[in-house]
């Protein structure tokens, strides 16, 4: 149910690339939740297991409430919030019924301290793997061995599931509406949009049954029918234009109401889910722009994006019914999700705007802290060591939060020296690439390792890791474990050299390799230092 990166290569390698469109007039955000007005909401992922407060599905009520303090005070007047529900075993274990606690409790504390809407998301049809997810906690369970599919058009497999999900939202129940994606990881090899419409008619009398009046939001992404066709064949393509159309005319022959879509508002896809669509069904004043990764791709290794106007001109793409933006590691994309709030109100981003912003994270810190993210962005890395050492000293200090000091967490000495790491290991890396274009350099590839380590340990992030030019200078190490490795990223090979007796199995095996990639790949990264005699 996320727009993660392998979509986005699949893509690409289709000829498809995501521009941002032009920005839009000022949004009104003063309303109370559930009451009408255009939304700028933000797009919270629990999928993946790291750490506090790196990861969502670590934070607290307190965590919660300082972010949202944050986010509403740059305008944001929603939260969508996938709570990883589908893997929940059964029984859930103490942590996950912590889990479902604290859920509740954020709904409450958003609605009534900050008057912000709540939409909770879930997968389409995945279920529990009961036997693997009931070996781990909920903080550290991984998503993709956590998961099996459900056939739509099974209806004993439909009920059983429909049933245990109500059981797990029954607390959530005062959330505004439940959003489902028709792609990633939701399909079934053979499924129908007659089925894909009968499902998401269960999932609305579900939500009836719960609370009257809850929303019904179908995530339009790839197409249903195109990504089963994906499962079963092994080849990806976008759907069409009259498929988007089909399951729109079915589901409003269905009647969910209330109901609204999301649709793409940057460069549509060749399925022809924007806004003409939108327009053409009757569904446009209520429909909202999600165009996936302008605030931080997902899911990617965290480090801090700075620079250009994506983030800006996504926000700007607003659908009539407002705009969501996502991020994987909040606590670390402060500067896009400052950038995407002031495109979709029609504010300016300039050089002075960003350090208002910074400053208000940490008084008196503003020029400092746009400085450091300038130099991430760059490539002098003279520069970023020495800004790396000035934070390095900066964090020894007193740090005084500002007026959005709620989106650092609880810590402003955390967030100095994330951005301390992070500038290292970036230096480290800028320098491996540019000494090995013609063979590995043995001790730049030793300084990268080490800041790799020492940023991975802090936020211990484990799934996959895309860094192309990273990819293409490991290649030349000739080291089979990383080779192997590097094939388990690549989604091209999960139907020609993975395991499985069908494209669905493959396909599934595949991605489970993703869920300990990164861990993996810094260890065979050190082997194969020991081999250069590192």
């Amino acid at each position: 149910m996320k727009r993660r990166r392998f979509v986005q290569l699949m893509a690409a390698a289709a000829g498809y690339a995501v521009q941002p469109a032009s920005s839009a007039p000022r949004l009104v955000t003063d309303h109370e939740p559930g009451a009408p007005g255009p939304i700028l909401g933000m797009y919270i992922h629990e999928g993946w297991p790291y750490k506090h407060p790196y990861a969502a599905r670590t934070w607290t009520v307190e965590d919660w409430r300082g972010y949202a303090d944050g986010l509403r005070k740059l305008g944001y007047n929603m939260l969508a919030i996938w709570p990883v529900l589908e893997t929940i075993p059964q029984p859930p274990t103490p942590s996950d019924r912590a889990h479902l606690e604290t859920t509740a409790k954020v709904i409450e504390l958003l609605h009534r301290q900050f008057g912000m809407r709540v939409f909770l998301i879930l997968c389409p049809n995945t279920v529990v793997n009961n036997s693997v997810a009931s070996q781990y906690t909920f903080e550290q369970r991984y998503f993709y061995a956590s998961l099996n599919y459900f056939n739509p058009g099974d209806p004993v497999a439909l009920r059983k599931a429909i049933a245990w999900r109500e059981e797990l939202l029954r607390p959530l129940a005062n959330m505004d509406a439940l959003v489902i994606i028709d792609s990633d990881p939701g399909g079934y090899p053979g499924s129908t949009n007659d089925q894909f419409v009968n499902l998401l008619m269960e999932h609305r009398r579900m939500l009836n049954r719960l609370r009257p009046g809850i929303e019904l939001c179908y995530w339009m992404h790839v197409g249903w029918e195109a990504y089963c066709r994906y499962y079963a064949t092994g080849k990806f393509a976008w759907g069409t234009p009259a498929e988007a159309q089909d399951v729109l005319t079915k589901l409003k022959k269905a009647d969910p109401s209330p109901w609204r879509i999301t649709i793409h508002t940057m460069d549509p896809p060749p399925n022809g889910t924007d806004l003409q669509l939108a327009e053409k069904m009757g569904l446009a004043p209520t429909s909202l722009a999600f165009n996936y990764g302008a605030i931080e791709g997902e899911p990617s290794f965290p480090m801090t994006n700075f620079g250009g106007d994506t983030a800006f001109k996504a926000g700007g793409a607003r659908a009539p019914g407002g705009v969501v933006g996502n991020a994987q590691t909040h606590c670390v994309q402060l500067p896009n999700t400052f950038a995407f709030a002031r495109g979709a109100q029609g504010q300016p981003v300039s050089q002075t705007d960003y350090v208002h912003f910074a400053g208000e994270l940490l008084s008196g810190r503003g020029e400092l802290l746009v400085d450091a993210w300038q130099a991430l962005a760059a490539k002098d890395t003279q520069q970023m060591r020495a800004m790396a050492d000035k934070l390095g000293t900066l964090r020894t200090q007193d740090l005084v939060p500002g007026r959005l000091g709620g989106l650092l967490f609880g810590s402003p000495q955390r967030f100095v020296s994330d951005l301390m790491h992070e500038m290292r290991m970036r230096a480290a890396y800028v320098e491996f690439i540019a000494a090995s274009q013609d063979h590995v350099d043995k001790e730049k590839f030793r300084a990268f390792l080490a800041a790799t380590i020492a940023w991975q340990g802090i936020h211990g992030y484990q799934t996959v890791w895309l860094w192309p030019e990273m990819t293409d200078v490991l290649k030349k190490l000739n080291s089979p474990a990383i080779d192997k490795l590097l094939m388990e990223a690549d989604y091209r090979t999960a139907q020609s050299q993975g395991t499985g007796g069908t494209a669905f199995e493959r396909h599934q095996n595949f991605f489970k390799q993703w869920d300990n990639y990164t861990p993996r790949l810094i260890a065979a990264m050190e082997e194969a230092l020991k081999k250069l005699g590192g």
